[in-house]
């Protein structure tokens, strides 16, 4: 059909009326038009092969409609002869020096990956038969071809395929294609073309072998396997045997006992399929897979989410695989992951380490390091890795060196890698691809150790030497240990001596090893002239490294002079900035002043100040306000001073103030003072009045930052140990709006675990801990509401550092009873739109890492933490036991400070076990 196609679409060409061709080149035109349509039917007829029977019959509409529109085209040309003709000369010659342009290309650098592409379009373009074969013949034996490659060109070969030679042919090509990568897509092409060989010898044995050798390749694909499964029973459906029941029957179980998507169709096709039962061993194999299925899901949905070459997860799922242990599963996902990630080094690395370590298998694991170099062949530890494997396995020397005359190629290769490195690497980039001379090191290293040329490895030292090497003491090292080992004493001296003279790095190392050579091995007359030569080397290092500290400090000096002259320029660029702003501030308050005294009646505004705080202006500043104010309130402009130059005032003279210094010997009388107002202008006067209420007070020493600003805190000496201890009791104390916290004075540096907490942590069944309450709820409005159930002690609003309430209160009752009526009375209460909660006080304890042995009462079981555990009897601490039923115990003392100490065992836990009777007397006798 093409063919003819082809020939009815040419025929109206034969004849052209006129055009200014030849006929010679006519005949050329039809024939390559000929060759172009026969390579792209032959492309089409194997599509259609696995697309079906619709789209064939769609393509010969298509071929249909292609002859019409070209005999259109052909008619066309009658009236304006040579146009088309002209026309496609101009592509076929375009594209002809592109081929010929990307030949030579490739005759340049045969290792160019797109020009091998390119080519090989352009080739399948132009119907060049022979040559896009041999195009991509060229490009398998040096790359690995993607999955899109090989199909193109297996359909290619399959269109064209004629007889049982050919067919061979394309099964070569088919092995060929399923060593480069895992492609499940190429094994199901491979299987269905092996069907159509069947009718030949051995052609049943090919189809099974080709499957069999497919699922276990891509048979445990979670999304692409079930293709192979699905087309293998398919194939032994239709064969008309006696035992073919039995096949299809052991591939469906086969497939049920894998972890696959859409693993019910196949269980409900297998239950519809079979006459018999299905066996409960197969039930069991299935319910087993989904729970595998459910396990991988996560990682294959990643994967469906992700865009390629998704490395990330990939490598979390190869992880995975790793955890359980699969080998055959780890070498599926290895592939997998390698198709999208195939120019990755550390990826063949990792999978041809595991190959090495866990698998060991010979065929697969040289496979996986050849496909590995042929990927990424730049790579160094590749090589490396795939002649060890080689090694390993024993391969054939012959194979590994291949040629017999090793040691001449081998100085060979060692002479064009120092070339290559010259003029590609040095040349170029102007860097050394080989600073450390590793190369010639282990040139040097051969000729010495395998082919007893000492001569060949001096002189590859002395290139090594004269690179800049000459300067580190390991060089000189390296080829002293290697003259020791392999050459004499004479050469070992002669470098030892050379290196005194050269290295700058370590030379006390060199000297000690000199001298070390000639206790042992020289003479006195030798041992004389090396202490000689290390000791005025020694001398000569030390007076350079002298005068190059004294330049480094000079340099130091400089850079801080000129930090320093830095800041001073930027300290008198910002004075300079402020002088101006606050002349701009004086002369705008010197208008203001004149257009009030022309009979401005209102009264002047206070000027806003900055304020912190809760500040308040001291009596000072109000006295001098009041001086500078004069009738009817209004100021006298020329006697005030900018708010500028008061804080500058006032910060020098807090700068002048001497740093506080506090003695640790007084910390039995000194107490520390936080959490003060930052806008306190005179510390010291405020606070003295404050505490000498406790007693005689010695000093106040309030702390200042750099800039003068008082930070909130202050130390308070008191003459006696009784004042300090009382003064405690100030804690929490307002002051301006802000509550004053009073601690002792503890180095916390000698007493890291020193803690100061002034309320209990331990259970306390006559208080109550209220949380949400609203923000603006007071003490009294609180205490209105509780002491409807009973007497109050005392109510304590939790704030924050900054005197906040945090909607937290703690209410203290007189006894027990009251505290539990008031919980149930309370717990869910509305207090202005906030519902409260309440319950018995019972602070959780901090964590706090115990020893071991403190939770172990000495000679007795583990001590509770707490009498009701982390929160209590529930969360609102009630006991609910009937008060018949409970047993007091002794009465522990309650601390004030710090958890109360830890209750003895209850009477209740020694108790006889009591019956439904004894309850019920016990009911009855209230």
């Amino acid at each position: 059909m093409a063919t003819a196609a082809a020939t009815s679409a040419s025929e109206p060409e034969a004849e052209p009326k006129a055009g200014p061709k030849a006929e010679g080149e006519e005949e050329e035109v039809k024939a390559a038009r000929t060759r172009r349509k026969v390579l792209s039917r032959a492309v089409a007829a194997a599509t259609c092969k696995t697309m079906g029977p619709g789209w064939d019959q769609q393509e010969e509409g298509m071929s249909e409609s292609d002859g019409d529109e070209e005999y259109a085209m052909a008619s066309s040309a009658e009236s304006s002869p040579g146009e088309y003709e002209w026309e496609y000369d101009e592509e076929e010659e375009k594209n002809q020096l592109e081929i010929e342009r990307l030949e030579e290309q490739l005759s340049i650098n045969v290792y160019d990956y797109n020009c091998h592409v390119d080519l090989i379009r352009l080739l399948r373009l132009e119907g060049e038969l022979t040559k896009v074969r041999m195009a991509r013949q060229k490009m398998s034996e040096i790359f690995p071809l993607t999955e899109e490659l090989w199909l193109e060109w297996l359909h290619d070969e399959i269109s064209m395929a004629l007889d049982g030679l050919d067919r061979e042919h394309v099964y070569d090509l088919f092995e060929k294609a399923v060593k480069d990568y895992i492609c499940p897509n190429i094994w199901l092409e491979y299987g269905q073309y092996s069907v159509g060989g069947i009718g030949q010898k051995g052609g049943l044995e090919k189809v099974r072998s080709v499957f069999e050798r497919a699922l276990s390749s891509v048979g445990l694909h979670m999304t692409k396997g079930l293709a192979i499964w699905e087309a293998y029973r398919e194939f032994e459906s239709a064969i008309v045997e006696a035992a073919r029941l039995e096949k299809v029957h052991s591939l469906f179980r086969r497939q049920l006992a894998i972890p696959l998507y859409d693993m019910e169709a196949t269980f409900a096709e297998y239950e519809e399929w079979s006459e018999d039962p299905i066996p409960e061993s197969v039930i069991q194999s299935y319910n087993k897979a989904l729970q595998q299925l459910e396990k991988y899901k996560p990682y294959e949905e990643a994967l469906l989410q992700a865009e390629a070459p998704r490395l990330a997860e990939y490598q979390a799922y190869i992880d995975f695989e790793v955890k359980i242990g699969d080998p055959a599963r780890i070498q599926l996902i290895f592939e997998r992951a390698l198709v999208e990630n195939c120019l990755v080094p550390d990826l063949w690395i990792r999978y041809s380490q595991y190959l090495d370590r866990h698998l060991k298998v010979k065929d697969l694991v040289l496979s996986v390091h050849n496909r590995a170099v042929r990927n990424c062949p730049w790579t160094v530890a590749l090589w490396t890795r795939y002649l060890l494997a080689m090694e390993r396995h024993g391969v054939d020397h012959r194979v590994i060196s291949d040629s017999s005359k090793e040691l001449e190629e081998l100085r060979a290769a060692f002479t064009r890698a120092l070339e290559y490195l010259k003029q590609e690497v040095e040349e170029r980039f102007n860097e050394s691809g080989d600073p450390s001379c590793m190369i010639m090191q282990n040139w040097a290293r051969m000729e010495a150790r395998l082919c007893n040329n000492m001569q060949k490895a001096r002189e590859l030292w002395d290139s090594i030497m004269t690179k800049g090497n000459a300067k580190y003491a390991n060089m000189w090292l390296e080829y002293y240990n290697l003259e020791r080992a392999h050459g004499d004493t004479q050469h070992c001296r002669k470098a030892l001596h050379r290196a005194v003279q050269c290295t700058s790095d370590y030379p006390e190392h060199v000297c000690e090893v000199l001298l070390t050579m000639e206790r042992t091995e020289g003479t006195l007359e030798d041992w004389d002239v090396a202490v000689q030569k290390t000791e005025t080397r020694l001398a000569r290092v030390n007076e350079q490294r002298i005068k190059a500290a004294e330049k480094e400090a000079a340099l130091t000096q400089q850079e801080e002079e000129k930090a320093e002259q830095r800041k001073r320029a930027r300290a008198e660029k910002k004075a300079l900035k402020k002088k101006k702003k606050t002349r701009a501030g004086d002369k705008r308050k010197a208008d203001e002043g004149e257009e009030k005294e022309w009979g401005d009646d209102e009264e002047e505004q206070p000027s806003k100040r900055r304020r912190l705080g809760n500040s308040v202006p001291p009596a000072g500043d109000a006295q001098g306000l009041e001086a500078q104010t004069g009738l009817f309130g209004k100021s006298a402009p020329g006697d005030v001073d900018s708010p500028s130059k008061q804080k500058e005032r006032a910060a020098a003279l807090k700068r002048d103030m001497p740093k506080v210094l506090h003695d640790s010997s007084k910390d039995s009388i000194t107490v520390f003072v936080s959490n003060l107002p930052y806008s306190m202008g005179e510390p010291a006067a405020q606070l003295r009045p404050l505490f000498e209420a406790c007693g005689e007070v010695v000093d106040v020493r309030p702390i200042f930052s750099s800039r003068g600003d008082f930070r909130g805190y202050c130390y308070v000496e008191f003459k006696e140990e009784r004042s300090a201890q009382q003064a405690l009791e100030l804690d929490r104390k307002d002051v301006e709006g802000r509550p004053m916290f009073v601690s002792p004075c503890v180095d916390k540096s000698k007493n890291p675990d020193f803690k100061v907490f002034r309320y209990s942590t331990a259970l306390e069944k006559h208080k109550l801990f209220v949380s949400g309450l609203p923000f603006s709820c007071t003490k009294e409005e609180l205490e209105e509401i509780c002491k409807a159930h009973g007497t109050v002690k005392d109510i304590r609003l939790v704030t924050n550092r900054a005197g906040k309430p945090k909607g937290l209160a703690y209410v203290e009752y007189e006894n027990e009873s009251q505290a539990s009526q008031a919980v149930l009375k309370m717990d869910g209460m509305t207090i202005k739109e906030n519902v409260i909660k309440v319950a018995i006080s019972n602070p959780p304890q901090r964590k706090v890492p115990e020893k071991p042995e403190a939770r172990r009462a000495p000679g007795g079981p583990m001590v509770p933490r707490q009498m009701y555990g982390a929160r209590g009897k529930g969360r609102t601490q009630l006991s609910l036991l009937p008060r018949a039923l409970q047993r007091t115990s002794a009465p522990a003392a309650q601390a004030e400070n710090g958890p109360a100490p830890q209750p003895a065992a209850t009477a209740a836990t020694e108790a006889p076990k009591m019956s439904n009777a004894d309850f019920a007397k016990l009911l009855l006798r209230k």
